[in-house]
Protein backbone atom coordinates (compact mmCIF):
# COMPACT_ATOMS: atom_id res chain seq x y z
CA UNK A 1 0.00 0.00 0.00
CA UNK A 2 1.38 3.39 -0.97
CA UNK A 3 2.10 5.98 1.70
CA UNK A 4 -0.66 8.34 0.50
CA UNK A 5 -3.19 5.49 0.50
CA UNK A 6 -2.58 4.50 4.10
CA UNK A 7 -2.48 8.09 5.27
CA UNK A 8 -5.92 8.61 3.73
CA UNK A 9 -7.07 5.82 6.01
CA UNK A 10 -5.31 7.59 8.91
CA UNK A 11 -7.25 10.75 8.12
CA UNK A 12 -10.57 8.91 8.10
CA UNK A 13 -9.72 7.18 11.36
CA UNK A 14 -8.66 10.47 12.90
CA UNK A 15 -11.96 12.17 12.35
CA UNK A 16 -14.17 9.17 13.09
CA UNK A 17 -12.34 7.99 16.21
CA UNK A 18 -12.10 5.03 15.26
CA UNK A 19 4.88 -14.42 16.57
CA UNK A 20 5.87 -16.60 14.18
CA UNK A 21 5.91 -19.67 16.39
CA UNK A 22 2.86 -21.72 17.32
CA UNK A 23 2.68 -23.08 20.86
CA UNK A 24 3.51 -26.70 21.48
CA UNK A 25 0.57 -28.22 23.34
CA UNK A 26 1.19 -31.90 22.68
CA UNK A 27 2.09 -32.55 26.32
CA UNK A 28 -0.23 -30.03 27.95
CA UNK A 29 -3.64 -30.39 29.52
CA UNK A 30 -6.35 -28.45 27.74
CA UNK A 31 -8.02 -25.83 29.97
CA UNK A 32 -11.57 -26.24 31.23
CA UNK A 33 -14.09 -23.45 30.64
CA UNK A 34 -17.83 -23.31 31.20
CA UNK A 35 -20.62 -22.80 28.69
CA UNK A 36 -22.53 -20.51 31.06
CA UNK A 37 -21.49 -17.75 33.43
CA UNK A 38 -20.27 -19.79 36.42
CA UNK A 39 -17.76 -17.77 38.45
CA UNK A 40 -17.62 -14.50 40.29
CA UNK A 41 -15.33 -12.16 38.35
CA UNK A 42 -12.40 -10.62 40.17
CA UNK A 43 -10.80 -7.47 38.73
CA UNK A 44 -7.37 -5.91 39.21
CA UNK A 45 -7.63 -2.41 37.76
CA UNK A 46 -4.89 -0.12 36.50
CA UNK A 47 -1.98 -2.54 36.79
CA UNK A 48 1.26 -1.12 35.36
CA UNK A 49 2.67 -3.41 32.67
CA UNK A 50 5.53 -1.09 31.60
CA UNK A 51 6.59 2.52 31.52
CA UNK A 52 6.68 4.50 28.29
CA UNK A 53 8.13 7.78 27.09
CA UNK A 54 5.53 10.49 26.66
CA UNK A 55 5.38 14.14 25.59
CA UNK A 56 3.14 16.67 27.28
CA UNK A 57 1.44 19.69 25.71
CA UNK A 58 4.64 21.74 25.89
CA UNK A 59 6.78 18.91 24.50
CA UNK A 60 8.48 18.01 27.76
CA UNK A 61 9.48 14.37 27.90
CA UNK A 62 8.01 12.38 30.76
CA UNK A 63 7.68 8.73 31.72
CA UNK A 64 4.11 7.46 31.84
CA UNK A 65 2.96 4.13 33.35
CA UNK A 66 1.11 1.98 30.82
CA UNK A 67 -1.88 0.30 32.42
CA UNK A 68 -4.08 -2.75 32.01
CA UNK A 69 -7.05 -4.34 33.76
CA UNK A 70 -7.13 -8.04 34.61
CA UNK A 71 -10.47 -9.87 34.90
CA UNK A 72 -10.22 -13.40 36.28
CA UNK A 73 -12.54 -16.06 37.69
CA UNK A 74 -12.86 -16.77 41.39
CA UNK A 75 -12.09 -20.46 40.97
CA UNK A 76 -9.30 -22.89 41.78
CA UNK A 77 -8.13 -23.62 38.24
CA UNK A 78 -4.38 -23.56 37.69
CA UNK A 79 -4.71 -23.80 33.91
CA UNK A 80 -6.61 -20.82 32.55
CA UNK A 81 -6.66 -19.60 28.95
CA UNK A 82 -5.97 -15.89 28.49
CA UNK A 83 -7.52 -13.33 26.16
CA UNK A 84 -5.79 -9.93 25.79
CA UNK A 85 -7.95 -7.21 24.23
CA UNK A 86 -6.82 -3.96 22.56
CA UNK A 87 -9.31 -1.08 22.34
CA UNK A 88 -9.94 1.08 19.28
CA UNK A 89 -9.89 4.83 18.82
CA UNK A 90 -8.00 5.59 15.60
CA UNK A 91 -4.70 5.72 17.54
CA UNK A 92 -5.87 9.13 18.82
CA UNK A 93 -7.59 7.97 22.00
CA UNK A 94 -9.82 5.26 23.41
CA UNK A 95 -9.94 3.48 26.78
CA UNK A 96 -9.52 -0.05 28.10
CA UNK A 97 -12.71 0.20 30.16
CA UNK A 98 -15.10 0.96 27.30
CA UNK A 99 -18.44 -0.54 28.44
CA UNK A 100 -18.60 -3.04 25.58
CA UNK A 101 -15.11 -4.30 26.46
CA UNK A 102 -16.03 -4.59 30.14
CA UNK A 103 -19.11 -6.62 29.17
CA UNK A 104 -16.98 -8.95 27.06
CA UNK A 105 -14.38 -9.22 29.82
CA UNK A 106 -17.03 -10.34 32.30
CA UNK A 107 -18.50 -12.78 29.78
CA UNK A 108 -15.15 -14.53 29.38
CA UNK A 109 -13.85 -14.31 32.95
CA UNK A 110 -17.12 -15.68 34.34
CA UNK A 111 -16.58 -18.72 32.11
CA UNK A 112 -13.00 -19.41 33.19
CA UNK A 113 -10.76 -17.18 31.11
CA UNK A 114 -8.34 -14.53 32.28
CA UNK A 115 -9.28 -11.46 30.24
CA UNK A 116 -6.79 -8.58 30.05
CA UNK A 117 -7.78 -5.19 28.61
CA UNK A 118 -4.93 -2.81 27.88
CA UNK A 119 -4.36 0.88 27.36
CA UNK A 120 -1.50 2.10 25.17
CA UNK A 121 0.07 5.34 24.02
CA UNK A 122 -1.81 7.37 21.38
CA UNK A 123 -1.42 10.79 19.78
CA UNK A 124 -2.33 12.20 23.19
CA UNK A 125 1.23 11.38 24.28
CA UNK A 126 2.93 12.94 21.25
CA UNK A 127 3.01 16.65 22.08
CA UNK A 128 2.75 19.31 19.38
CA UNK A 129 4.73 19.24 16.12
CA UNK A 130 2.84 21.72 13.98
CA UNK A 131 5.29 24.03 12.18
CA UNK A 132 8.33 21.89 12.96
CA UNK A 133 10.94 20.91 10.39
CA UNK A 134 11.55 17.19 9.81
CA UNK A 135 14.82 17.45 11.72
CA UNK A 136 13.01 18.94 14.71
CA UNK A 137 10.41 16.17 14.61
CA UNK A 138 13.15 13.51 14.47
CA UNK A 139 14.85 15.05 17.50
CA UNK A 140 11.60 15.37 19.45
CA UNK A 141 10.46 11.81 18.76
CA UNK A 142 13.84 10.16 19.33
CA UNK A 143 13.21 7.22 21.65
CA UNK A 144 9.52 7.15 20.75
CA UNK A 145 9.67 5.85 17.18
CA UNK A 146 12.46 5.00 14.70
CA UNK A 147 13.55 7.79 12.39
CA UNK A 148 12.78 5.69 9.30
CA UNK A 149 9.18 5.25 10.51
CA UNK A 150 8.78 9.01 11.03
CA UNK A 151 10.41 9.73 7.66
CA UNK A 152 7.88 7.43 5.99
CA UNK A 153 5.00 9.26 7.66
CA UNK A 154 6.34 12.71 6.79
CA UNK A 155 6.62 11.81 3.10
CA UNK A 156 2.90 11.14 2.73
CA UNK A 157 1.31 13.22 5.47
CA UNK A 158 -0.97 16.13 4.64
CA UNK A 159 -0.76 17.66 8.11
CA UNK A 160 0.90 17.25 11.49
CA UNK A 161 -2.03 15.27 12.90
CA UNK A 162 -1.45 12.54 10.34
CA UNK A 163 2.25 12.41 11.22
CA UNK A 164 1.34 12.00 14.88
CA UNK A 165 -1.20 9.32 14.07
CA UNK A 166 1.32 7.34 12.02
CA UNK A 167 3.83 7.62 14.86
CA UNK A 168 1.19 6.52 17.37
CA UNK A 169 0.63 3.37 15.32
CA UNK A 170 4.20 2.38 16.11
CA UNK A 171 3.89 3.26 19.82
CA UNK A 172 0.68 1.26 20.14
CA UNK A 173 2.41 -1.80 18.74
CA UNK A 174 5.37 -1.54 21.11
CA UNK A 175 3.00 -1.19 24.04
CA UNK A 176 0.77 -4.10 23.01
CA UNK A 177 3.79 -6.36 22.72
CA UNK A 178 5.03 -5.18 26.12
CA UNK A 179 1.61 -5.94 27.62
CA UNK A 180 1.68 -9.46 26.24
CA UNK A 181 5.18 -9.98 27.62
CA UNK A 182 3.87 -8.79 31.01
CA UNK A 183 1.17 -11.44 30.83
CA UNK A 184 3.81 -14.11 30.23
CA UNK A 185 5.95 -12.77 33.08
CA UNK A 186 2.95 -12.83 35.42
CA UNK A 187 1.29 -16.00 34.19
CA UNK A 188 1.79 -17.81 37.51
CA UNK A 189 0.09 -15.00 39.43
CA UNK A 190 -3.14 -15.52 37.49
CA UNK A 191 -2.74 -19.26 36.77
CA UNK A 192 -2.51 -18.61 33.03
CA UNK A 193 -1.56 -21.30 30.54
CA UNK A 194 0.98 -19.75 28.17
CA UNK A 195 -0.05 -22.26 25.51
CA UNK A 196 -3.57 -20.85 25.15
CA UNK A 197 -3.10 -17.16 24.32
CA UNK A 198 -5.71 -15.20 22.40
CA UNK A 199 -5.21 -11.60 21.31
CA UNK A 200 -8.08 -9.48 20.01
CA UNK A 201 -9.13 -5.95 19.33
CA UNK A 202 -11.56 -3.59 17.63
CA UNK A 203 -10.75 -1.10 14.85
CA UNK A 204 -7.29 0.31 15.69
CA UNK A 205 -7.07 -2.49 18.24
CA UNK A 206 -7.76 -5.08 15.53
CA UNK A 207 -5.09 -3.47 13.35
CA UNK A 208 -2.68 -3.79 16.29
CA UNK A 209 -3.83 -7.35 16.96
CA UNK A 210 -3.00 -8.51 13.44
CA UNK A 211 0.43 -6.88 13.56
CA UNK A 212 1.12 -8.44 16.96
CA UNK A 213 0.12 -11.94 15.94
CA UNK A 214 1.84 -11.91 12.55
CA UNK A 215 5.05 -9.91 13.13
CA UNK A 216 8.26 -11.39 14.44
CA UNK A 217 9.06 -11.10 18.15
CA UNK A 218 11.73 -8.48 17.45
CA UNK A 219 9.55 -6.31 15.20
CA UNK A 220 8.36 -3.10 16.87
CA UNK A 221 10.74 -3.95 19.72
CA UNK A 222 14.37 -3.80 18.64
CA UNK A 223 14.29 -0.78 16.32
CA UNK A 224 14.94 1.49 19.32
CA UNK A 225 17.69 0.85 21.86
CA UNK A 226 17.53 1.31 25.62
CA UNK A 227 19.99 4.18 25.34
CA UNK A 228 17.30 6.14 23.46
CA UNK A 229 14.40 4.72 25.45
CA UNK A 230 15.39 3.78 29.02
CA UNK A 231 11.83 2.59 29.74
CA UNK A 232 12.53 -0.56 27.72
CA UNK A 233 14.02 -2.06 30.86
CA UNK A 234 10.53 -2.11 32.40
CA UNK A 235 8.92 -4.08 29.57
CA UNK A 236 9.98 -7.70 30.23
CA UNK A 237 12.14 -7.82 27.13
CA UNK A 238 13.34 -11.37 27.75
CA UNK A 239 9.86 -12.91 27.69
CA UNK A 240 8.67 -14.84 24.63
CA UNK A 241 5.03 -15.39 23.70
CA UNK A 242 3.18 -17.54 21.18
CA UNK A 243 -0.29 -16.36 20.11
CA UNK A 244 -2.66 -19.23 19.34
CA UNK A 245 -5.71 -17.26 18.12
CA UNK A 246 -6.51 -13.73 16.97
CA UNK A 247 -9.91 -12.02 17.21
CA UNK A 248 -10.47 -9.10 14.84
CA UNK A 249 -13.43 -6.70 14.84
CA UNK A 250 -13.72 -4.30 11.85
CA UNK A 251 -9.95 -3.90 11.38
CA UNK A 252 -7.33 -4.31 8.66
CA UNK A 253 -3.72 -5.37 8.09
CA UNK A 254 -2.62 -1.80 7.33
CA UNK A 255 0.08 -1.71 10.01
CA UNK A 256 1.91 -4.60 8.41
CA UNK A 257 1.57 -2.80 5.06
CA UNK A 258 3.24 0.22 6.62
CA UNK A 259 5.94 -1.93 8.23
CA UNK A 260 6.73 -3.45 4.84
CA UNK A 261 6.90 0.01 3.29
CA UNK A 262 9.14 1.45 6.00
CA UNK A 263 11.62 -1.43 5.90
CA UNK A 264 11.33 -2.13 2.16
CA UNK A 265 10.10 -5.68 2.59
CA UNK A 266 8.19 -7.65 -0.01
CA UNK A 267 4.41 -7.65 0.29
CA UNK A 268 3.04 -10.05 2.93
CA UNK A 269 6.62 -10.69 4.06
CA UNK A 270 5.75 -11.51 7.67
CA UNK A 271 2.93 -13.98 6.96
CA UNK A 272 3.62 -17.72 7.03
CA UNK A 273 1.81 -21.00 7.65
CA UNK A 274 2.61 -20.94 11.39
CA UNK A 275 0.63 -17.75 12.05
CA UNK A 276 -2.22 -17.77 14.61
CA UNK A 277 -5.69 -18.79 13.54
CA UNK A 278 -8.04 -15.90 12.91
CA UNK A 279 -11.64 -14.94 13.62
CA UNK A 280 -12.90 -11.81 11.88
CA UNK A 281 -16.13 -9.95 12.59
CA UNK A 282 -16.75 -7.31 9.93
CA UNK A 283 -19.82 -5.58 8.52
CA UNK A 284 -20.55 -4.57 4.95
CA UNK A 285 -22.13 -1.12 5.41
CA UNK A 286 -20.98 1.43 2.88
CA UNK A 287 -19.73 3.96 5.44
CA UNK A 288 -17.14 1.66 7.03
CA UNK A 289 -13.90 3.30 8.18
CA UNK A 290 -12.16 0.00 7.48
CA UNK A 291 -13.97 -1.46 4.44
CA UNK A 292 -15.12 -5.07 4.26
CA UNK A 293 -12.53 -5.64 1.54
CA UNK A 294 -9.87 -5.42 4.27
CA UNK A 295 -11.29 -8.58 5.85
CA UNK A 296 -11.50 -10.25 2.44
CA UNK A 297 -7.81 -9.49 1.84
CA UNK A 298 -6.82 -11.10 5.14
CA UNK A 299 -9.01 -14.10 4.41
CA UNK A 300 -7.33 -14.49 1.02
CA UNK A 301 -3.87 -14.40 2.62
CA UNK A 302 -4.87 -16.96 5.24
CA UNK A 303 -6.55 -19.23 2.69
CA UNK A 304 -3.44 -19.17 0.52
CA UNK A 305 -1.34 -20.29 3.50
CA UNK A 306 -3.78 -22.99 4.57
CA UNK A 307 -4.44 -21.41 7.99
CA UNK A 308 -7.86 -21.82 9.55
CA UNK A 309 -9.87 -18.59 9.59
CA UNK A 310 -13.47 -17.55 10.00
CA UNK A 311 -15.00 -14.40 8.53
CA UNK A 312 -18.30 -13.61 10.24
CA UNK A 313 -20.22 -11.06 8.17
CA UNK A 314 -22.03 -9.02 10.80
CA UNK A 315 -25.50 -7.57 10.53
CA UNK A 316 -27.45 -5.44 12.95
CA UNK A 317 -30.21 -7.11 14.98
CA UNK A 318 -32.76 -5.66 12.52
CA UNK A 319 -31.01 -7.39 9.61
CA UNK A 320 -29.33 -4.32 8.11
CA UNK A 321 -25.61 -4.45 7.25
CA UNK A 322 -23.41 -3.65 10.26
CA UNK A 323 -21.10 -0.66 10.12
CA UNK A 324 -17.97 0.34 12.01
CA UNK A 325 -18.08 -0.20 15.75
CA UNK A 326 -20.95 -2.70 15.51
CA UNK A 327 -20.66 -4.10 19.01
CA UNK A 328 -24.28 -5.24 18.66
CA UNK A 329 -23.52 -7.08 15.42
CA UNK A 330 -24.85 -10.61 15.06
CA UNK A 331 -24.64 -13.71 12.88
CA UNK A 332 -27.63 -16.07 13.09
CA UNK A 333 -28.70 -14.36 16.30
CA UNK A 334 -25.33 -14.80 18.04
CA UNK A 335 -23.44 -11.77 19.32
CA UNK A 336 -19.70 -11.16 19.30
CA UNK A 337 -18.94 -12.79 22.64
CA UNK A 338 -20.85 -15.96 21.78
CA UNK A 339 -19.41 -16.14 18.26
CA UNK A 340 -15.84 -15.80 19.47
CA UNK A 341 -16.41 -18.14 22.42
CA UNK A 342 -17.55 -20.86 20.01
CA UNK A 343 -14.55 -20.25 17.74
CA UNK A 344 -11.98 -20.38 20.55
CA UNK A 345 -13.47 -23.43 22.25
CA UNK A 346 -13.51 -25.38 19.00
CA UNK A 347 -10.16 -24.29 17.59
CA UNK A 348 -8.22 -24.45 20.88
CA UNK A 349 -9.84 -27.77 21.84
CA UNK A 350 -10.90 -26.40 25.20
CA UNK A 351 -12.88 -28.61 27.54
CA UNK A 352 -16.36 -27.22 28.19
CA UNK A 353 -18.42 -27.97 31.27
Amino acid sequence: MHKIAYLIIFAVLLFTGCGDDNPNTSDNEFPIVTAESSYTVMVDNDVTYADGLSLDAINSTTTKPQLLDVYYPDNTSTNRPVYMFIHGGGFTGGVKHKPEIVDMANYYASRGWVFVSIDYRTTEELGEIQGMTPEEVFALYKGLAPQEWIENALEGAQNSDQVKQATAMYLAQRDAKAALRWIIANSSTYNISKDFITVGGASAGAITTVALGISNQEDFRDEITSSDDPTLSTSNLDEIYAVRSMIYFWGSNIKLDVFESVYELKKYDRYDSNDPELFMGHGTAQDLVTPYVEALELKSIYDSLGIHNNLATLTLPNGEPAGHGAWNGVVDGKGLSELTFDFLVERQNLNVE
